[in-house]
């Protein structure tokens, strides 16, 4: 832990980009779930958020939740997903 972080009483369990969020309603719990599932595609992983097997994007479609195209190779607007809270790099 470094001399700042004693100062501004933080912990050393999360890297300064990180933080907790608590999840407030329905609404909020789907734009959590939209910024897990776009993350793939956002960071060019995959051409399609469906492409990512490793996601939980798959039972969200077999449960209804989402289209198998939902975000196609754009971002999804519908949930904001250019304030998501994360640094840009604009």
């Amino acid at each position: 832990m470094t001399k700042s972080q004693r100062n501004r009483g933080e912990r050393g369990i999360w890297q300064p980009r990180f933080w907790e969020h608590t999840v407030r309603d329905e609404e909020d719990l789907e734009r959590c779930a939209d910024y897990i599932h776009w993350n793939p595609r956002k960071h060019q992983l995959v051409e399609r958020v469906r492409d990512w097997k490793w996601s939980s994007f798959h039972r969200f479609v077999e449960q209804g939740h989402y289209e198998i195209d939902w975000g196609g190779t754009a971002p999804p607007s519908v949930n904001d997903a250019d304030d998501w809270g994360e640094p840009t790099s604009k």
